[in-house]
């Protein structure tokens, strides 16, 4: 490899490193390649759903389980907390029946 395509690399890899991310390969099928390009581009991007996207295969690659809670933190969350809804249900003994 000539000294100016040595550069170029040198160039471009530090210009990444900048950016934060850096160049690697990994090894893998060939039907899952563009499952983990989109993974790959997905993770670069940074943003709220690289974020959930590092959670879950983290959590699934180590093997814990869900955090507990989630379903109450969801309904901590909803729009209609504080709407002071009735929900009471009025208790009926229901019929009389023969058998």
């Amino acid at each position: 490899m000539g000294s100016s395509q040595k550069r170029a690399i040198q160039n471009y890899r530090s210009r990444l490193s900048e950016r934060g991310l850096a160049r690697f390969e990994v090894l893998g099928r060939y039907a899952d390649r563009d499952l983990i390009r989109s993974m790959a581009r997905r993770l670069a991007e940074d943003g709220p759903d690289a974020s959930r996207l590092r959670a879950v295969v983290s959590q699934t690659i180590a093997g814990e389980p869900p955090k507990r809670g989630g379903i109450m933190a969801a309904l901590r969350r909803s729009p209609l907390v504080g709407a002071d809804l009735d929900l009471t249900r009025p208790r009926e003994e229901g019929r009389e029946i023969e058998i």
